[in-house]
């Protein structure tokens, strides 16, 4: 699968040659609200990025000095390579394909723009993780290649080369609005800063418009997720960011522990806590149409699951929808789709939900 940081911004003062004071005029400095996986500071027209703990970027329009530790990196950046569909999301959402000029590869993409680019060679396919081709990631030119550290690795060879890695974290965000944030981060490296900011701002305030309407609407109805893998439910824990969606379009997810990534549960442990769950989300890649009859015949008991039974179940198909290829920046867009079903009244009434509907 092709697969977001609270930035506190502040001033300091930075000895040595500085240049270019205009980078920190041009822009205010980042200052995401909900994100929290990297830090940006001016000092003297550098501007410093953390991301993580161990990844520390100095971005320079020209010549400068910076502190010990932060690797330069000239910006605007002209070419960089994506390694999943959550940042891939970024340069859509900016309109930024052109700087894009390689990826890992096209399953479940969908925008035609980027596939053109595949077929004609604009942009590059450097295979999987953990096996790279070097050959075509020189190829693609890239000035810095941002990575997802979560993934299997195989990094060590493109380290051999030179090129500045950037990890991009927003798979690490619990809040949705702090995933969807980091266009802040890759605007900051590409020359879209304003845009960026302004892009988002507009999400959190659709976001936070509707999630105050939730909160209010009552009854909330509670909503299990997942499905059986293998002999066992894989389900997200009860502080990942779907488990928060769930919250903020005013439902209860069954899951209420402190986990934050996946849960692989026996059949009668997810029973227990979602038997009587009046919604049942689920986002699979089916190959044709998915059906209650194809539910059943995957896992025969869950026909004793109450949303099963009164038809509640809330589907979104991979193959069809391009939701990992834009979802992560439409938070605002997937809490409407969940509110449509959970308050209806709460949206107008001739809204067609984008990604997630009551599966027929």
């Amino acid at each position: 699968m092709i697969g977001l940081c609270l930035c506190l911004g502040y001033s300091c003062s930075h000895k040595g040659k500085t240049a270019d004071k205009g980078l920190a005029e041009a822009d205010s400095v980042i200052n995401p609200k909900y994100a929290t996986g990297y830090q940006v500071r001016d000092s003297g027209g550098v501007r410093l990025v953390d991301v993580g703990k161990d990844y520390h970027f100095a971005l320079i329009t020209a010549d400068a000095d910076v502190p010990d530790g932060y690797t330069k990196v000239r910006i605007p950046i002209k070419n960089t390579i994506c390694m999943t569909s959550l940042q891939l999301s970024n340069f859509t959402v900016l309109d930024a394909h052109d700087v894009v000029k390689g990826l890992t590869g096209t399953k479940n993409l969908f925008d035609k723009d980027i596939l053109a680019r595949v077929k004609d060679g604009r942009i590059v396919k450097i295979g999987m993780e953990g096996n790279f081709d070097t050959e075509m990631v020189l190829a693609a030119n890239p000035d810095v290649i941002f990575i997802s550290p979560s993934k299997r690795g195989g990094y060590d060879a493109i380290r051999e080369t030179g090129i500045t890695l950037v990890p991009h974290l927003g798979y690490q965000e619990l809040d949705p609005l702090g995933q969807a944030e980091w266009i802040k981060l890759v605007g900051m490296f590409i020359g879209k800063e304003k845009e960026a900011s302004e892009i988002f701002a507009g999400i959190e305030k659709r976001y936070n418009e509707l999630k105050e309407k939730a909160a209010a609407a009552t009854p909330r109805p509670t909503v299990l997720s997942g499905e059986m893998h293998y002999g066992n439910w894989h389900a997200v824990g009860g502080k990942n960011y779907l488990a928060q969606i769930f919250r903020d379009a005013g439902a209860d997810y069954v899951i209420n522990d402190e986990e934050t990534a996946g849960e692989n549960l026996e059949f009668e442990k997810m029973y227990s806590l979602a038997a009587n769950a009046d919604y049942w989300r689920i986002l699979n890649s089916y190959p044709g149409e998915f059906s209650y009859e194809a539910l059943k015949a995957s896992e025969p008991r869950n026909e004793l699951l109450k949303a099963y039974k009164e038809r509640k179940v809330i589907y979104c198909n991979m193959k069809q929808t391009a939701y990992y290829e834009i979802a992560p920046v439409e938070p605002d867009v997937l809490l409407k789709d969940f509110v449509a079903i959970f308050h209806p009244d709460l949206v107008e009434a001739e809204y067609e939900p984008k990604y997630y509907k009551l599966l027929k």
